[in-house]
């Protein structure tokens, strides 16, 4: 069971680079390969025991990924010293910027679902 779960998410790793290759250069293949996934299991509206399996097993593993930026932090951190403010800068704007955009956004789906639910 495993192994078909497995056997999907390359399915559609291999589809979204194939996306990428022929049509969407600016974006990479898995990440079109992860949004058409999403869009799968939503259109089925549950996610199926395999698929479920082998995305808990790979989760098992994700703080591995977390290694290679660290190293880089420690490798480069002069580089970093040297640009603090310009990055601290660029995180507090950006952190503004979302906050705000899910600040609107919030007042939109509120407003949509008081609408919705004044409709009989």
């Amino acid at each position: 069971m495993l192994l078909r779960g497995l056997t999907w998410l390359v399915l559609f790793q291999l589809l979204g680079t194939a996306i990428n290759h022929l049509f969407l250069s600016m974006l990479p293949g898995p990440i079109i390969g992860l949004v058409l996934l999403l869009a799968y299991l939503m259109l089925r509206g549950e996610v199926s025991a395999p698929l479920s399996e082998a995305a808990s097993s790979l989760l098992r593993y994700l703080p591995l990924l977390l290694v290679p930026p660290a190293v880089g932090v420690m490798v480069y951190a002069a580089d970093i010293a040297a640009d603090f403010w310009a990055i601290v800068g660029s995180l507090v704007l950006s952190v503004l910027i979302a906050l705000a955009f899910c600040g609107v956004l919030m007042q939109k789906m509120i407003a949509r679902q008081a609408r919705r639910e004044e409709k009989p």
